[in-house]
């Protein structure tokens, strides 16, 4: 885990990033936890459209019951959300194929804000990898 542990250690800017390794998800949750920062997680696999995307989200990052469930109201909850938290986003090629737009500006969004981490392959983004 040695890209996510420069990260963790402070020594990788928070981002959105293209992470290859292949760790349970409990691992990395674990890692993240252990440097004291939230963690969150997305199954891509399941997340085909911008209405999934929204629930994946607001159960993930624990978004309020009124969440408008759109790209204003992520820009809006992401204030409270901690600027520390990691999103694993595995399988995002789901979403970035099915709705391109959506998916970058979403993922702009949450980049700007807190670190995400892209696993799986799918289409070329312009990101950093974390390997």
């Amino acid at each position: 885990m040695s890209g996510l542990a420069g990260l963790l250690a402070g020594r990788t800017p928070p981002g959105a990033y293209r992470w290859r390794a292949t760790y349970d998800v409990a691992d990395v949750q674990h890692a993240v936890e252990l440097a004291d920062r939230p963690f969150a997680h997305v199954d891509g696999a399941v997340v085909g459209s911008a209405r999934e995307l929204h629930a994946a989200l607001a159960e993930a990052l624990g978004f309020p019951a009124w969440y408008g469930a759109n790209l204003d109201a992520l820009a809006d909850c992401l204030h409270d959300v901690r600027a520390d938290t990691v999103l694993l986003w595995d399988a995002w090629s789901v979403l970035a194929h099915a709705e391109p737009r959506v998916f970058a500006v979403a993922l702009d969004l949450l980049g700007g804000r807190i670190t995400v981490l892209l696993r799986g392959d799918g289409p070329y983004v312009a990101l950093a990898s974390l390997d």
